[in-house]
């Protein structure tokens, strides 16, 4: 009879960004999960035990910036290549030479980032939500800048400026957050015929256009909603918007990579009602050429942007099945 796996264990480890903290569960084959905006380690709690079922060190980190790790105050200490080494130094301080990257949102941008910079580390990788797009064009402020009209603003613009959204999210961490995470789920998004969340109208705020109703999403009850406010409470919003903060030293910093693919085994899982899976249908229509080591797409019907909160159990059984088939 097998038996269940032992609870996941918090640790502090070091890293380049001075502590990382990090909940692990079961042994076997490191995977390393990564997490998004605005979450933490706790975004993987439906996937700690099922990874470690199968047979599979599961560890999910705070990103620097983020819940218990340290958060350096300079803001081009976010930027893409501190963060892979955080990965990488993760994965020497659990005594491991390697390991597998899953990364869900800005996670999977580091997790692409970590298998692009750090093939030695990472072997694989898997990404939640966005798909792999290799540095090239334009720098991002300015095609940020010109995706919005006249009227409204996009939210990765908006969240620019120091203190700006950090005004906005941190008198009502808890609201804030439940109105987030409500307009990018599938059962609690606006309809097709309200204002896009993701913009925010001139002299307004991101919330004015959250949905109106107050309704959590399926995915998310009470208590959880109250273990990601209290994280914010504690450590505000500034080390995770940080990460927006840097797009343009990113793209400086890999104008190396550019148009670089991932060769390493991958996968991809998004949500058909997610806004990050239609537009970049090119990047993923690309995957043949920018993850040529791609083991399997899956866009699920009906799911929004948290996929492995809002279908666990499918994105469970996607990523066992995937892990198992690599050499």
């Amino acid at each position: 009879m097998t038996q269940p796996p032992a609870a996941p264990v918090h640790r502090l480890v070091p890293t380049p960004a001075g502590r990382t903290h990090l909940v692990e569960q079961g042994t076997g084959p490191l995977v390393l999960l990564l997490h998004g905006f605005p979450e933490s380690w706790y975004s993987w709690r439906r996937q700690l035990p099922a990874l470690a079922a199968a047979g599979y060190r599961a560890v999910a980190v705070d990103v620097r910036g983020y819940g218990r790790s340290s958060r350096p105050a300079a803001t081009e200490a976010y930027r893409m290549t501190e963060l892979v080494e955080d990965s990488a130094a993760v994965v020497r301080a659990l005594g491991e030479e390697s390991a597998v990257v899953v990364g869900h949102d800005w996670g999977a941008n580091i997790a692409a980032n970590s298998a692009l910079l750090r093939p030695d580390v990472f072997r694989a990788v898997g990404l939640l939500s966005v798909p792999y797009a290799p540095r090239g064009g334009p720098r991002p402020s300015e095609v940020f800048a010109a995706m919005a009209g006249g009227e409204q603003e996009f939210y990765v613009s908006y969240f620019q400026e120091p203190g700006r959204a950090e005004a906005e999210t941190e008198p009502d961490v808890r609201g804030w957050l439940a109105g987030f995470y409500a307009a990018l789920s599938a059962d609690t998004m606006p309809g097709p015929d309200a204002p896009d969340p993701h913009f925010v109208p001139r002299g307004g705020r991101l919330r004015d256009r959250f949905p109106a109703a107050g309704r959590l999403p399926g995915w998310l009850d009470e208590d959880e909603l109250d273990v990601y406010a209290a994280e914010f409470e504690r450590t505000g919003f500034g080390g995770a918007l940080a990460r927006y903060r840097n797009m343009d030293r990113d793209w400086a910093d890999l104008e190396p990579y550019d148009g670089a693919p991932v060769p390493q085994p991958s996968l991809f899982v998004g949500g058909a009602r997610d806004a990050s899976t239609m537009w970049l249908a090119d990047a993923i229509d690309a995957f043949p050429k920018t993850l040529p080591g791609l083991v399997a797409s899956h866009v699920l019907d009906g799911a929004g942007h948290w996929i492995q909160q809002e279908r666990a159990d499918e994105v469970n059984r996607l990523l066992v099945e995937w892990l198992a088939a690599l050499p």
